[in-house]
């Protein structure tokens, strides 16, 4: 018999949804949180990260900041969403 290739039902567009910057970020992140030395806040002068989610989080802007490939946040798409609702409602 010949070989199949496994197929999910439909193909994939695009490539990766994340750069392989945006990952070492969070790697780097990860670590330093693991090492109790990755801080929250604006130039690291908040607690302590706990976190999981908190360390991704943090790991993914500084890879915007540099400007890896990375995904929108999501909060932001929806307030101008928002905003363009209510301009249509007083006009």
């Amino acid at each position: 018999m010949a070989a199949r290739k496994k197929s999910g039902g439909r193909k994939k567009s695009g490539g990766r949804k994340y750069g392989k910057a945006a990952g070492k970020s969070v790697k780097s992140a990860m670590k330093r949180r693991k090492k109790g030395t990755l801080k929250s806040g604006k130039g690291g002068k908040g607690g302590k990260v706990k976190s999981r989610k908190q360390a991704i989080a943090i790991g993914l802007s500084e890879a915007r900041k540099k400007g890896a490939k990375v995904p929108r946040k999501k909060s932001s798409r929806k307030k101008s969403s928002k905003k363009r609702s209510s301009r249509k409602k007083s006009s």
